[in-house]
Formats: C-alpha cells, sequence, structure tokens
C-alpha cells in the first residue's frame, strides 16, 4: 500500500509533523486549500477512521511505498520525539538570544532584526525591559530618549518621523505589533532602507510635505539607529507570494529570530517555563500550589481557553486569588469560548 509523510499539516487544530499514514487519496485542493486523504489507524483518536488532513502544499508531503507521484520519493526516517525538558531548554534558550541581540543594538553592533512569534508569549516584555534599562539615565536626567517602542498602526510619514527622530548612532526603534506597516508599499520600502545591511543607509521622503516642512525634517537622511520589528507573523508561511517576496527581501536585510512557538504544547511549555523561573506569577501571593493549578487548568482545557497565552495566564491567576472557592467556574465563564 502507499503511504504518504506529512511533513506539516494540521486536522481538527492537531498539528501533524512527519507522520507517516497510509494513503486513501492523494494531494487535492477544495475551498479550504490543499488536503491528502489518509487512514488515521487512531492517530487522532479511535472514533476517526479516514481523515483529510490540510496541508499548504504538495511540498509539505511525500509518497513512500506503491507507486509514487513524486519525482524523487525520499524513505522518510523516525522523528525522535522532543520531551518536555528539551522544548523548555530550546525556547528559553532562543528567549536568551533574544534578550542578547537586544542588548546588542542598544550599543549598535546589531542594526536590525525581526523577531517572529505568536502573541501572548513574551516577546515584546524582554525587549522592553532592555530598552527601559538603557534609557533609565536618560529617563531620570531629563534628556532626550535614545529609543522608543512603537505600538499598534504607523502612518508612513509617521514611519519616515519616528526614523529621523532616532537616526543618530546608538539609537534603537521597536516596532512592536506593527503589521500594517508590511501591507503598505511606501512605509515597506522605509523600512527596507532602515533594515538595509549596507554601510549607508539613505531613507528618503520623495513627496512634498508641510508635517516635515514645518518640523524641520529634509526629504533624505543617514539612518544610523538600529531597528528591531516584533511580529506575529511566520515569515516562511506566508501564503501570499506578494507578501511573501516582500518579507523575503526584509529578512536578507537582517537578523530573524523565529522563537519556535509553533504549537500548544510549545505555548503551554513556555507558560511553565516563565512560571518556573518566577516570573510568571510574580507579587501576586499565590503559593506553589496555586501555581500549579493555575497552570493544570489551562493544559487541560487549552483548547477551549479563548488563546493560550501568558495574558491568559495571569487572567486565570487573578481569579484563583480572588475566588479561591469558585475560581475554575469562574474562569471557564470569562476566559473560554462559547459553546457551539
Amino acid at each position: 500500500m502507499t503511504q504518504v509523510l506529512i511533513k506539516n499539516g494540521v486536522y481538527r487544530n492537531k498539528t501533524v509533523n512527519d507522520v507517516v499514514f497510509n494513503l486513501v487519496k492523494g494531494y487535492q485542493t477544495g475551498a479550504k486549500g490543499g488536503y491528502v486523504t489518509v487512514e488515521s489507524d487512531g492517530y487522532f483518536g479511535a472514533e476517526f477512521d479516514v481523515v483529510r488532513v490540510r496541508v499548504d502544499g504538495i511540498g509539505d508531503i511525500e509518497y513512500t511505498g506503491g507507486e509514487s507521484v513524486t519525482a524523487t520519493p525520499v524513505k522518510p526516517t523516525a522523528k525522535v520525539k522532543e520531551t518536555d525538558e528539551e522544548a523548555i531548554a530550546r525556547i528559553r534558550e532562543r528567549f536568551e538570544i533574544l534578550d542578547q541581540m537586544t542588548k546588542a543594538t542598544t550599543c549598535g553592533d546589531i542594526r536590525a532584526m525581526i523577531v517572529s512569534g505568536p502573541p501572548g508569549v513574551g516577546k515584546s516584555f524582554g525587549v522592553e525591559k532592555i530598552i527601559d534599562k538603557a534609557t533609565l539615565f536618560d529617563q531620570l536626567a531629563g534628556r532626550k530618549l535614545k529609543a522608543e517602542v512603537v505600538k499598534g498602526a504607523a502612518t508612513p510619514i509617521g514611519l519616515y518621523q519616528t526614523l529621523y527622530k532616532y537616526s543618530d548612532p546608538n539609537c534603537v526603534v521597536v516596532f512592536d505589533d506593527c503589521d500594517s506597516i508590511l501591507l503598505d508599499d511606501v512605509s515597506l520600502n522605509l523600512l527596507k532602507g532602515a533594515l538595509d545591511s549596507g554601510k549607508k543607509r539613505k531613507i528618503s521622503w520623495l513627496s512634498e510635505s508641510r508635517v516635515l516642512r514645518a518640523e524641520g525634517i529634509p526629504d533624505s537622511f543617514d539612518f544610523r539607529g538600529s531597528v528591531i520589528f516584533i511580529t506575529n507573523l511566520k515569515f516562511d508561511k506566508m501564503k501570499s507570494q506578494k507578501l511573501k517576496d516582500h518579507l523575503d527581501a526584509l529578512q536578507s536585510r537582517c537578523h530573524y529570530l523565529d522563537l519556535t512557538l509553533d504549537t500548544m504544547r510549545d505555548k503551554i511549555l513556555r507558560i511553565k517555563q516563565i512560571a518556573a523561573d518566577g516570573v510568571l506569577f510574580e507579587d501576586m501571593g499565590l503559593d506553589t500550589d496555586a501555581e500549579c493549578e493555575v497552570i493544570a487548568f489551562m493544559e487541560t482545557n487549552q483548547d477551549k481557553l479563548r488563546e493560550v497565552s501568558l495574558r491568559m495566564a495571569i487572567k486565570v491567576a487573578q481569579l484563583r486569588k480572588s475566588f479561591p472557592n469558585n475560581w475554575t467556574a469562574m474562569a471557564r465563564t470569562t476566559c473560554m469560548k462559547a459553546a457551539d
């Protein structure tokens, strides 16, 4: 019987990575994209016999055994499952690298970095903490700050003004949750200029602007600062070819750090890691047993929660502290999705 290796797929929110199944029907496309039909054989639960696993494209599968429809079929090797301890170590290392590279931007050693990861896992927290520390003396002395964290939407002219404001050496601009920049051609070209790895990064505004003229901002300048762009987008998973080409151009210009929190399990382990480090429930007055109850509740109900994030963990912990006798009922009502 022909078998298929699914490198990267999903069925009913369960991810499938490098798993071999008996093939029922080869790759097809439907209204929701590509899929391949396989025998579950207990992988998705005893109640499922034949399932359609969604994949991004035919490159996410390989046929093995029987008659292959790929040009060069490769027999998959068994993948050793990563233990919880190994996954936590991987996650901790990525965030430690993020801290180290952020520190390097504050002294100009790293000039441009893109940080990719899902929302609510603490991408911004460590970066903002390091930026605050780097600007502490400027804040106390009332001097112009050498760094700023920009959140939310940014217009092209606003982006140009911000880059000019922090264009001096050792200045840092952090764009957090500013993905709208990537959807505007003018903003995108400005960002490309700021992230460029060349020795000289010249940024220009080619349109007449009374706003820039009134503020004494020139129509071109050399950007010598550093940029950190924090995004929820995973650059290598974009389906829009046009946007993917732009993201590839950005990625080639600077350091790209993927925090590799790609599964629900990774998010739960990130919560466990932060809690074990004594940071997550800091100053909340919960004992160890209460903290463990909060995490166990999230792990048990991970598919029902509105989101699995550090923010959600804190919300549940607040309920555990305020309503010790019926906090689980409160959490189910306020933190879970409505039943269909």
